[in-house]
């Protein structure tokens, strides 16, 4: 393996980027701090000059990931225009795709027990992302009569827990066989939920 940290002048992401990768080997509590630092070839005592623990560590790759995946679903969402439900169903695709492109970061932001609270970069780099699925909520409920209309931060909830799930048991290799691809199981449940909502026509 060839050497990182200090001869390519960025110790710092190095670091970041060897968690990234042993947090998709390992799994978040699966190695250690000299581990890391032995795959960006320095020496243990140089992570402490960047991070007090491997908590924090991970919480960086958790940060620079949901400004990833903010930036993933703003693009999807952007490109789903001017249709409000083509931008809204475009992010939930945009999830899963992020899911598989960057299963290390993935990991770090919600399956490493590390709250977004930790630190106010990563509260608001999560909250950014959350923001946009809201958004293309919002958007997309004004179709729905007032009276009926649920709150666009709970509209975008129910989409990304779907999604999660779908993610979490369907499209990461945890061994949870279904008949359907996950894009497949994903797509129709939301047509579901947007059918209940009024948003879809029954027969399309």
């Amino acid at each position: 393996m060839a050497k990182r940290g200090y001869h390519h002048g960025n110790l710092r992401q190095a670091l970041i980027d060897a968690a990234l990768e042993l947090i998709e080997a390992k799994g978040p509590t699966g190695f250690t701090l000299s581990e890391a630092a032995k795959q960006a070839g320095v020496t243990p005592a140089a992570v402490y000059r960047h991070f007090e623990g491997r908590d924090d560590l991970i919480a960086e790759g958790a940060r620079q990931g949901f400004e990833m995946f903010a930036d993933l679903i703003q693009y999807a969402y952007d490109k789903g225009q001017p249709s409000a439900l083509a931008a809204f169903e475009a992010t939930g695709r945009a999830y899963l795709a992020f899911a598989r492109k960057h299963p290390g970061h993935y990991i770090a932001m919600f399956e490493s027990g590390i709250s977004v609270n930790r630190t106010p970069e990563l509260a608001a780099a999560a909250a950014r992302a959350r923001g946009v699925l809201e958004q293309a909520a919002a958007d997309l409920s004004q179709h729905i009569p007032p009276d009926r209309r649920p709150p666009a931060s709970m509209f975008s909830a129910h989409i990304w827990a779907m999604s999660h799930g779908v993610v979490e048991l369907y499209a990461r290799n945890t061994g949870t066989a279904s008949a359907f691809p996950p894009e497949d199981l994903l797509e129709s449940g939301i047509g579901i939920y947007l059918r209940g909502l009024g948003l879809i026509p029954p027969d399309d």
